[in-house]
């Protein structure tokens, strides 16, 4: 059985998906999408490529069921994702240590450099947009820890020290 991160599970039981309020928005608006529009959207697609005749042979037909099979994966994924699904209430995240839903602003105590991350689930971390997952090196140090601490991160690229200025939501 699958716990939702491709790996299989030997008691059955799903993982739990932990998830700030912006990130249950997103998970719902893409599974609208794929459920509405892109299903419509790769419908058309099969509909246009019969019309082209022998489906056997036709390379627009073969694309168009492999990302039929693609969406409906995508929808099964996304659906098993919020049923697993508990969400951070932004009022239970406190400032006093770092924990899921928080921003943290820290300083790279090697280069000197302020960034600021927002702590989240594994499924709703994008490094492009600062939210890093509770699971990652970095934010798996972080947690747990308060303002004014110094953290030691054991990295892919080597050992990091940060310390921790700030602890807000």
């Amino acid at each position: 059985m699958s716990n939702g991160n491709g790996k299989s599970s030997a008691s059955g039981a799903e993982k739990e998906v932990v998830l700030t309020y912006e990130g249950l928005k997103k998970l719902e608006s893409d599974l609208e999408y794929f459920r509405g529009e892109k299903r419509r959207e790769v419908a058309e697609r099969m509909k246009q490529a019969k019309s082209f005749g022998d489906i056997s042979e036709n390379s627009e037909y073969d694309e168009a069921r492999i990302e039929q099979a693609q969406v409906e994966s995508r929808i099964l994924q996304l659906e098993n994702t919020l049923k697993n699904a508990r969400i951070i209430d932004e009022d239970d995240v406190s400032t006093e240590k770092v924990s899921i839903g928080c921003k943290v602003r820290i300083l790279d105590m090697e280069f000197n450099d302020e960034m600021e991350f927002h702590i989240v689930g594994s499924t709703e971390a994008n490094p492009d947009e600062n939210k890093i997952s509770n699971e990652s090196p970095v934010g798996g140090a972080l947690v747990g820890k308060e303002a004014g601490q110094i953290v030691d991160v054991q990295a892919p690229n080597g050992a990091l020290k940060f310390k921790i200025l700030e602890i807000t939501k």
